[in-house]
């Protein structure tokens, strides 16, 4: 199976570089398995594909203002972007430029109220580095920290909270789980009394979800590893769903990767704390997942392939081109499809 396979056409212009003014006004693309047909829709509409007894799964991970602007001792400027927390108040960090942070580096941020010293260059040229403050780190992140957005959203964000998820609790994530950015807090609470069940589950998403594959064959690509968890009560809601013949409703990618890394032969979880490296791509079997709320992703990525497995390639690929068609917008804060 070729890369190249999952490749389409995308005008720029479609590439959505703010969100929308009202989260649940983004378009809604509802895609039917069984009847292979679209339909156009509003977000908000999603309620009346959800039933009572179904189960929405949602990751409530939280991005961290991880992009860090700074300066080295002799005035250059240097940028951080925070990866993951190895303990304490070391870290490993992508640095830019790369070159020049040699081991014993100094960099200030936020005129002095945080700084790092270089510890080690790691594999991959990432760097491990110690910060050094007063006060509470996650505060100072928030006082002097830019959300790191995507490559391929070019204008500023003006609003923090609107690149994290109205649900968004544990902070963790180098980039927003974006299917989940469409839901306000009155839309969830009309699903819930609807009698759908709401089930949270946690994954940290890393940068390596921009990555662009650079293989020629699919099974040949490596897939990055994000760290997850998902608790009794959340296992509960979504095994009450399965044994009651009801739906598992993922909201995103990131839900579905942690759902089908756990589940058993017949679809049940139980509460887990691990890391997933886990590449769906056409031909793999779901095992727990019914139903997914998606955004629209970047051509030949690990995304578009793994909604091609659950919607079958040549199904997304005429939907995708049919977005284009309709002036759908893509990627993070773009419009959502809803795969049934």
């Amino acid at each position: 199976m070729k890369v190249s396979d999952f490749n389409y056409d995308l005008p720029e212009e479609l590439i959505a570089q703010h969100p929308y003014d009202k989260r649940d006004e983004a378009r809604l693309m509802v895609l039917d398995r069984k009847t292979q047909t679209i339909e156009h829709k509003v977000f908000k509409d999603i309620i009346d594909y959800l039933e009572p007894g179904d189960c929405l799964v949602i990751n409530n991970t939280k991005v961290l203002p991880a992009r860090l602007l700074g300066k080295k001792d002799t005035g250059a400027k240097i940028e951080f972007l925070l990866l993951k927390r190895i303990e304490g108040d070391y870290w490993e960090v992508m640095v830019r430029p790369g070159n020049k942070l040699k081991p014993g580096t100094n960099v200030s941020f936020g005129d002095g109220i945080l700084k790092a010293e270089i510890l080690e260059v790691l594999e991959g040229g990432n760097r491990k580095v110690k910060f050094e403050y007063k006060g509470i780190f996650n505060e100072i992140l928030d006082k002097i920290g830019l959300m790191p957005l995507p490559p391929y959203i070019k204008e500023t964000l003006k609003d923090k909270d609107r690149y994290q998820t109205v649900y968004a609790k544990y902070d963790g994530s180098a980039a927003a789980p974006t299917a989940g950015l469409h839901f306000t807090e009155e839309l969830l609470y009309k699903i819930k009394k609807k009698g759908i069940g709401v089930a949270n589950v946690t994954l940290h998403v890393g940068i390596g979800t921009f990555r662009p594959v650079k293989v020629e064959n699919v099974e040949d690509h490596l897939m990055h590893s994000e760290h997850f968890y998902i608790k009794q009560e959340d296992a509960d809601k979504i095994n009450k769903a399965k044994e009651t013949g009801h739906r598992v409703i993922a909201v995103g990618t990131t839900s579905c990767r942690v759902l089908e890394s756990i589940a058993d032969e017949n679809g049940k979880v139980a509460p887990t704390e691990s890391d997933t490296s886990i590449f769906i791509y056409p031909g793999y079997k779901f095992k727990c997942l019914d139903c997914l709320i998606t955004n629209f992703h970047l051509p030949e990525s690990t995304l578009i392939m793994l909604v091609s497995s659950l919607a079958g390639r040549e199904f997304i690929l005429k939907a995708y081109n049919e977005a284009v068609k309709e002036r759908y917008l893509f990627f993070s804060f773009g419009d959502a499809m809803l795969i049934k």
